[in-house]
């Protein structure tokens, strides 16, 4: 049984809140997504549950524990994260960006055991990065950094997965199959998503974030209304219920008087 909780969690800096007295839970196993306009606070309170900030107030519990308690290494242990934008300056092999996940598992002096390889072999695989495992992390794409990143994070068998953005940079394939991914975990899983469709199909809730606050929290079908659309991005849109998947679909619409312009090309025989 894995839980999150955050309680009353702020964070602040420079006489400004990021994150204003935000609570918020994930139950064992449960997909919970953060939306909301840039600027809202998902990447700072994300930070504040995997322990790179420190809260200014408030705490978030793993299983009742605090993680703020817990050393670096401790929390590694039980939390992997895959952050928006994989950092490329440093002189890795892909295969050993990945390896890096087993590190919260082991002594310093400790070599990499064949289970520890065998788990790399299977992650690599299957986030579809095994070709590019002698490549130089720096050199790849950055969809390609990206699935890395979510292969380092299955080798570090976590009980909690908290993912900023982890589509970003990956075509439509790779969004769909990264998302189904950690879906079939069996971990918890928080995620900040800037797609509301994504969002709606793969989270089993959702908080909806603005000015550092939650404004919205329920199953998609609850919370994602042309209403709250309208209130916390300023955007008109149609909410209506995909026939296929029966979650909720978003379809944007222009300000009125702006629509899209058709170039009409003249057809050849």
């Amino acid at each position: 049984m894995t839980t999150l909780t955050a309680e009353d969690l702020s964070y602040g800096t420079g006489g400004r809140h990021l994150v204003d007295g935000v609570t918020l839970t994930a139950a064992d196993g449960e997909t919970v997504g953060l939306v909301g306009p840039n600027g809202s606070g998902k990447t700072t309170l994300l930070r504040c549950v995997y322990g790179t900030l420190r809260p200014t107030h408030g705490r978030v519990l793993l299983d009742g524990d605090d993680l703020h308690t817990m050393s670096a290494r401790a929390r590694a242990r039980r939390i992997a994260t895959v952050p928006q934008d994989g950092r490329a300056d440093f002189e890795l092999t892909v295969r050993e960006v990945v390896a890096m996940g087993r590190s919260p598992h082991k002594r310093f002096w400790e070599q990499d055991t064949e289970t520890d390889a065998d788990l790399v072999r299977t992650a690599l695989a299957r986030v579809g990065v095994a070709d590019l495992a002698e490549r130089g992390f720096p050199s790849l794409s950055g969809g390609e950094r990206q699935r890395t990143l979510m292969a380092r994070a299955l080798v570090q068998q976590p009980a909690l997965v908290v993912l900023d953005e982890p589509t970003n940079h990956l075509d439509i394939r790779y969004q769909l199959e990264i998302l189904s991914l950690v879906r079939d975990l069996g971990t918890t899983n928080l995620l900040a998503l800037h797609d509301l469709n994504l969002a709606a199909y793969y989270c089993d809730r959702i908080y909806v974030l603005d000015g550092g606050r939650v404004v919205a929290s329920g199953p998609p079908q609850e919370v994602l209304t042309a209403g709250l659309l309208r209130t916390v991005y300023g955007v008109s849109a149609e909410v209506s219920t995909h026939p296929t998947t029966g979650v909720p679909t978003v379809v944007y619409l222009p300000p009125p008087g702006l629509r899209p312009s058709v170039e009409r090309f003249p057809t050849t025989m």
